[in-house]
């Protein structure tokens, strides 16, 4: 069992995004080290990237804050580094194909296998061209992480069955951003896939109340959150630790009934 799959062992796990760098990497550190006391059980980490497909206003804005720092993949890998010191939290990247393709598969994977950065999430990886990038990802034991969007039965359960880590269903099409409602059977996507795979299932994008988190660990494993905790973050800048403590501790609180 990955370091992963054991951040869902003790209940519904609450899995927080920040993206690196946003305002800045010291101000990341204490966000994650704050997300963390507040009982996060698994951290996101974005890598910055100019052109982040699947993010919405919020997290695109955040790439953009932190690229215009000069954040870039070494500082993020320091940030971690960092981090590492503090805390064994299970730890995964989001980013895409591009920052990793420069950096080169090797060396990049190389290098979160000795910092202990334990999954990856990269949202335009097609799932039909993943096998090069999951081979080098397998040989440094990081968890490929698949995304599960609302599509037919079949691919599903084709991408559940060779999953690593988690598997991260979409609750919505289009890109993340915080969502009053969500319009899809996300009870039957979680469904099919756990007839495919024994991992634990979490819901990301769009996912921002107390309610909603509550609501949807009643059906998954887990529950993601990214644009609500980068807003905080937007809105209060090096003042945010506090705002992102209480709102994460809130969340967790929700799922966990406590």
């Amino acid at each position: 069992m990955s370091k992963i799959e054991k951040a869902f062992q003790n209940g519904k796990a609450f899995v927080a995004f920040l993206t690196g760098g946003d305002p800045s990497i010291a101000k990341s550190e204490e966000f994650i080290l704050q997300m963390v006391d507040a009982g996060a059980d698994l951290i996101e980490i974005g890598i910055p990237f100019s052109d982040p497909v699947a993010e919405g206003p919020v997290i695109q804005q955040a790439n953009m804050r932190a690229l215009s720092a000069g954040v870039t993949t070494d500082s993020i890998f320091e940030l971690v580094e960092s981090v590492r010191k503090k805390t064994e939290v299970p730890l995964v990247f989001l980013t895409y194909l591009n920052p990793v393709f420069n950096y080169g598969y090797d060396r990049f994977f190389n290098r979160c296998h000795a910092l202990g950065v334990d999954g990856m999430i990269i949202p335009d990886l097609p799932f039909e061209e993943k096998d090069e990038l999951a081979e080098v990802a397998d040989h440094y034991r990081v968890d490929l992480i698949s995304l599960i969007a609302p599509t037919s039965a079949q691919r599903i359960k084709q991408i559940a069955k060779v999953a690593k880590g988690f598997l991260y269903v979409v609750s919505s099409m289009g890109v993340t951003g915080m969502r009053s409602e969500f319009k899809v059977d996300l009870k039957n996507i979680i469904a099919t896939a756990k007839e495919s795979s024994n991992l634990p299932v979490a819901v990301g994008f769009g996912i921002n109340t107390p309610e909603q988190a509550k609501e949807i660990a009643s059906i998954a494993d887990g529950v993601i959150v990214g644009s609500a905790i980068v807003k905080l973050i937007e809105k209060h800048g090096d003042a945010a630790g506090i705002y992102i403590f209480e709102y994460v501790k809130n969340m967790k609180e929700a799922m966990t009934g406590d």
